[in-house]
């Protein structure tokens, strides 16, 4: 993956980029993380935008490259990854707005969530596919993003919601056609540094403090059932199946 950052007028745009669908590896994921602590340090930057290029936001975890590795260190590695870079775009000292474009499915899902606003283009689309593929996994997040029942539902069949939908719940702060996409994440980045600089980053630390939603404490339980799945084998067939674009298989 290539991760471009470009700063200008004191707003970082880290820009995703791997085609052909933006999946992402263990090392992908590790780079974002390391990104985002080098944006930390950097006093010069006073609000973050996180998008991708080409086709989709996010398509998720590479199942390719996991299958490909054997034993757990691939798994045990993409858990530790994943929540890593997390905890490290919600903790950020800056607020982080998500541009999103086209769709964001799983561990995209744990991207968006981390940050503070969503924009999303009318094409967009979100959802947790992680069933079908033998785990767990950002639900922890999803719940953030969506009402409760529409989580089980969501979650239990996999099936997406639209970015029309989210922005009508109120979770997609705005609602863009495609190539007014990042104009608007700008202007909205425009509007946030011409706050003071110290009550910006204060307000971004009290709102993680008041944030009811406890995602990394969910996430690491959700973790545990995706191992569970593995050490039962489930995990293992299904990933093998979407490698092969076969149907899920199930005991």
């Amino acid at each position: 993956m290539s991760i471009r950052v470009e700063i200008q007028n004191q707003v970082a745009e880290v820009v995703m980029h791997h085609p052909p669908v933006n999946s992402i590896t263990v090392a992908d994921t590790w780079k974002i993380h390391d990104t985002f602590k080098a944006l930390e340090e950097d006093e010069g930057v006073r609000v973050i935008i996180l998008t991708a290029e080409g086709k989709g936001f996010n398509a998720g975890i590479d199942i390719k490259e996991m299958q490909s590795t054997p034993g757990w260190d691939h798994l045990l590695g993409s858990g530790e990854a994943c929540y890593a870079t997390f905890h490290r775009i919600y903790n950020a000292r800056v607020p982080v707005i998500a541009a999103v474009n086209d769709f964001c499915m799983g561990l995209g899902i744990g991207l968006v969530a981390s940050c503070d606003i969503i924009v999303a283009s009318t094409k967009a689309r979100f959802g947790l596919p992680e069933v079908d593929n033998g785990a767990l996994g950002c639900a922890s997040h999803l719940a953030k993003l969506v009402a409760p029942m529409k989580l089980r539902e969501m979650s239990l069949t996999c099936k997406p919601a639209t970015a029309a939908e989210l922005h009508a719940w109120g979770t997609v702060a705005y609602l863009t056609e495609p190539e007014e996409l990042m104009p608007k994440a700008r202007e909205l980045a425009a509007q946030m540094i011409a706050k003071p600089k110290a009550a910006l980053e204060f307000a971004k630390a009290a709102l993680n403090h008041l944030d009811v939603y406890e995602m990394h404490t969910n996430y690491r339980m959700e973790q545990g059932y995706t191992y569970q799945l593995n050490l039962l084998g489930d995990g293992d067939r299904a990933r093998d199946a979407f490698v092969r674009g076969e149907r899920v298989i199930t005991r």
